[in-house]
């Protein structure tokens, strides 16, 4: 089993940023993905970005060049800074840990991003 904990999030207006922290413990491998996905009211939940234990990023068309993600191997941890936030960037955002080699998907409990316009 892996836990996570996320952090951050909150309320921001339009053009705001906001940081985004989780960190993975207990059975974690090293071959792993970690990630963030973000569902909103009535909607899917969607990748935002993810970042392998290589390093390797993906990121959703609608957040390139706005966020970014990163991760510090030796804590576990994955950070997502959120810049030139937009009320669309709404919703509860979701930290993700994947074990590559097991195929087995763990969630954290979810934080609330609010952009007011």
């Amino acid at each position: 089993q892996v836990q996570l904990a996320e952090s951050g999030g909150g309320l921001v207006q339009t053009g705001g940023s906001l940081r985004l922290s989780c960190a993975a413990s207990g059975r974690v491998v090293a071959l792993n993905v970690m990630g963030w996905y973000r569902q909103a009211p009535g909607k899917q939940r969607d990748l935002v970005a993810t970042i392998s234990s290589g390093g390797d990023t993906n990121y959703a068309d609608s957040v390139k060049g706005r966020f970014t993600i990163s991760r510090t191997n030796g804590r576990n941890t994955v950070d997502l800074q959120m810049n030139t936030l937009k009320p669309e960037d709404t919703a509860i955002y979701y930290c993700k840990f994947l074990d590559v080699l097991q195929r087995l998907d763990y969630w954290g409990q979810g934080n609330q991003v609010t952009v007011t316009s």
